[in-house]
């Protein structure tokens, strides 16, 4: 992996050897592998380092979509990585379930006690997450877990913006560099509507559908029995039209969605989240 990495600038350069260095003074490291681009960076960055003493840990549960998971194992098998699945469930906690505003808490410190096992099973020392500078910025209850629990976050403690590590995955020549965001199906529920196995799943297959049709950027919001579909400003008029409009209907309702409808505003991550603001406001 080591190269002369071509179009980065001075800081940039700085950050990522600072990262190797926070890296080469944990000795062995577990990170949670999602296969986003942030995480997919980190492990390759520790796997440079540290080499068999990096190990990967990959969450699956109902809330990760099968796409992920597969395409996970396919990024570890090409490199050499080994890796683990965790199948921590977080459908077994209440309080995960009934999906208040502080849900991801809840998810996070199951998954990361998981994780703790696993690595002191495997004789690693220590375990790391993904989250980067700009995550600082939305609101996250997961990184009250993420700080209980001691799990390290090297993208943060180098000061590496998501900017950053999408240039510098490029200039390593990693696939996930143009990924688009990814967060939990989980984050698709309005605040206080109970999580369950079924709806991840209508979820999981209503997107997946919806990037079969070539929207690689999309999320699916789910508001009882109605289907909230988000997609860029630029995709609307082609979602919108009618051959693509009645082919959607008809596949979310033999989902289970009894209506289907398209935000006009268009995608934003964390959309969610402005009914905490405003309740907060």
């Amino acid at each position: 992996m080591s190269m002369e990495l071509e179009g980065l600038t001075t800081e940039q350069k700085e950050k990522l050897q600072s990262l190797k260095e926070i890296l080469r003074g944990l000795g062995s490291l577990a990170v949670g592998f999602s296969g986003g681009v942030d995480s997919s960076f980190l492990l390759c960055v520790a796997h440079e380092v540290l080499g068999e003493r990096a190990i990967a840990v990959t969450q699956v549960d109902a809330s990760v979509p099968e796409r992920e998971v597969r395409e996970a194992k396919e990024f570890c098998e090409q490199r050499g990585i080994r890796q683990i699945l965790s199948h921590a469930d977080p459908l077994k906690e209440e309080s995960y379930r009934k999906n208040a505003a502080d849900r991801c808490y809840f998810c996070k410190r199951g998954i990361f006690n998981e994780i703790k096992k696993i690595a002191e099973e495997n004789g690693i020392e220590y375990i790391a997450e993904g989250s980067n500078m700009d995550d600082l910025g939305d609101y996250r209850p997961g990184l009250k877990a993420v700080e209980e629990l001691s799990v390290r976050s090297p993208l943060r403690e180098a000061g590496l913006t998501k900017a950053d590590i999408r240039m510098i995955s490029k200039a390593m020549g990693l696939p996930t560099w143009s990924k688009p965001a990814y967060a939990c199906l989980a984050s698709r529920f309005v605040y206080g509507e109970e999580i369950t196995e079924k709806k991840l799943h209508m979820i999981d297959s209503a997107e997946q559908f919806l990037i079969e049709l070539g929207f690689l950027e999309e999320r699916v919001r789910i508001h009882g029995n109605m289907a909230r579909i988000e997609v860029p400003p630029a995709d609307i008029p082609r979602i919108a039209s009618e051959e693509i409009r009645n082919l959607i209907c008809d596949k979310f309702k033999s989902l289970g969605f009894l209506f289907v409808t398209l935000d006009l505003k268009g995608y934003r991550t964390g959309s969610m989240n402005a009914t905490i603001k405003k309740e907060d406001a």
